[in-house]
């Protein structure tokens, strides 16, 4: 949907042409009377910077009509015709990559014996957002670092070939070469402006037993020059650590940050210092407010994927990737969205229904203070995959069910799950009135007590169809403005792993193509709100 405007010129011209009349005797007839002089066609073509609304990347506006009152210059009024020529780039077609490093390349490669990879100092796919005064800048944001499912002597859990790893947050600028280049990066830090890590929480703060390993395979322990030993070097976790994951960029140059650990929602200064906090552990004493205790029970390494905040900074809204585990497990198309007025601390909840059961929300962003856009993916590679999913919704919340305004009769409050129906949480009634995969008899129990999700209004975007989106993770969202969306790809640093055995990620069958960070710009969409 890449716009290239190129029109033809108007160009009028009028021709005094004198009459002649030729007598019977052939004689020349008399001279007629002078005519008007014709009108001047001018052009006028204005240099367009970086940004502009017709011209992403710059280009030229051509105005051309007639000079009316003679005065040799093109008037507003006297314009009849206006064409664009825009600068080419490929972000609305095969994307373009963000700039890396590599932060080891010795570790031997599981697809290809013999050989080595890179794990890339990339990462900046977990979410995107906009510059809040720069139109070609944005914020970008890792997740924990570079990971990869392992199981060892102390159980299964992840292993981090880079545990010292800090989640940051970047900040890119598309250059006029159509580029794009990193001018700084945010190590994200806890409040006495020490670096975090992206290791895991301990049990009080939601832990959920994913023992850190090291690449050799070692467990990762608090003095890794000792052995390990439950009492006297136990296992290092940190109550700092984010699996970061949702990001929104403040016009005062904070940030707020969503995770998959807590989930928290921390609130880091320009520096990166943390500087509040909200979470579902009401003992955490560093909690400015505190998430429904249910938001506690998210499915490991599927929490709060997305996050945002409505146009007056005043209420944060986030959204959880999938179901949660609520009270165990109940995996269905039901997931939640959270508000918080960070003025008040009220809260509010809406369900979300996703196409897909086990989908995954990995973004949501605000157009109002009711309507958003959010990004609903599977997993799958369309290389491989002809079905897969990455789409972009636009929803309406004002007319869904707020879960925290309801009580009364068979609904209660849990304490622990959250509203609940006859003594079960909704996550549990979904899953319970699934019959051969289809959810349909759950959501009608709960639109029968007047519990509705929220509306779809549209598809935004359908990224397989646009571009043929050659990646598995499609996790951030940029509004650029009111018709173009930027989209980009978590790329898990490059770094995968088959059997527990680490190796370069691929995006074809050839391994020829490694996923890099990849930012794609759609043009020519509504983002305009629901109305």
């Amino acid at each position: 949907m890449k716009k290239l405007v190129i029109s033809g010129l108007s160009l009028a011209v009028m021709l005094a042409l004198g009459g002649c009349d030729d007598g019977d005797d052939g004689a020349q007839g008399a001279a007629g009377e002078k005519g008007a002089s014709g009108l001047n066609s001018l052009v006028v073509q204005t240099e367009l910077a970086a940004g502009d609304t017709q011209c992403w990347m710059g280009g030229v506006r051509i105005d051309s009509g007639l000079d009316k009152d003679s005065n040799g210059t093109l008037e507003s009024a006297e314009i009849t015709d206006t064409s664009y020529v825009c600068q080419p780039d490929n972000f609305s077609s095969a994307g373009v990559t963000l700039p890396y490093s590599v932060l080891r390349n010795d570790l031997q490669n599981g697809a290809i014996p013999g050989s080595t990879f890179e794990i890339r100092n990339g990462g900046f796919g977990s979410d995107m957002d906009g510059h809040p005064t720069n139109p070609m800048q944005f914020y970008a944001i890792t997740d924990r670092g570079p990971n990869a499912n392992f199981t060892g002597e102390q159980g299964s859990g992840k292993m981090f070939p880079t545990p010292d790893y800090v989640p940051r947050i970047g900040l890119f600028e598309i250059q006029a070469t159509g580029n794009i280049r990193l001018l700084k990066t945010i190590l994200l830090k806890d409040r006495d402006g020490n670096p975090i890590s992206g290791l895991p929480n301990t049990a009080a703060l939601g832990g959920t037993g994913e023992t850190p390993y090291d690449a050799q395979g070692n467990v990762i322990r608090m003095n890794p020059d000792l052995p390990y030993d439950a009492n006297t070097n136990p296992i290092k976790l940190d109550d700092y650590g984010l699996d970061s994951e949702g990001l929104v960029a403040m016009s005062d140059g904070s940030f707020w940050v969503s995770d998959e650990y807590g989930p928290h929602m921390v609130h880091y200064n320009a520096d990166g210092v943390e500087i509040a906090r909200i979470n579902p552990f009401a003992t955490d004493s560093r909690n400015l407010y505190s998430l429904p205790a249910e938001f506690g029970h998210r499915w490991a390494n599927r929490g709060m994927e997305g996050l945002t905040i409505t146009p007056d900074e005043k209420t944060l809204v986030g959204i959880m990737q999938s179901s949660l585990d609520n009270p165990t497990k109940h995996r269905t198309d039901l997931t939640r969205i959270v508000t918080i007025n960070l003025e008040s601390g009220a809260v509010s909840q809406y369900l979300y229904r996703q196409e897909k059961a086990q989908n995954s929300n990995s973004a949501i962003k605000a157009l109002s203070d009711t309507s958003f856009l959010v990004l609903e993916r599977d997993g799958a590679f369309y290389n491989t995959n002809s079905n897969a999913m990455k789409h972009v919704y636009k929803i309406d919340i004002s007319q869904a069910t707020d879960l925290e305004s309801i009580t009364g009769g068979e609904l209660v409050q849990d304490a622990e799950v959250g509203l609940s129906l006859n003594g079960k949480s909704l996550e549990q009634l979904i899953d319970e009135n699934r019959q051969d995969g289809n959810t349909d008899a759950g959501w009608q129990l709960l639109a029968s007590h007047n519990i509705q999700p929220v509306v779809k209004s549209s598809l935004v975007v359908d990224m397989v169809a646009e571009v043929g989106y050659p990646h598995d993770k499609m996790e951030g969202l940029w509004v650029i403005d009111g018709q173009r969306l930027g989209v980009i790809n978590d790329d898990d640093f490059a770094t995968w792993s088959s059997n527990g055995v680490l190796e370069q990620k691929y995006l074809d069958s050839n391994q020829s193509q490694i996923d890099g960070n990849t930012l794609y710009i759609i043009d020519g969409l509504d983002l305009a709100p629901v109305q």
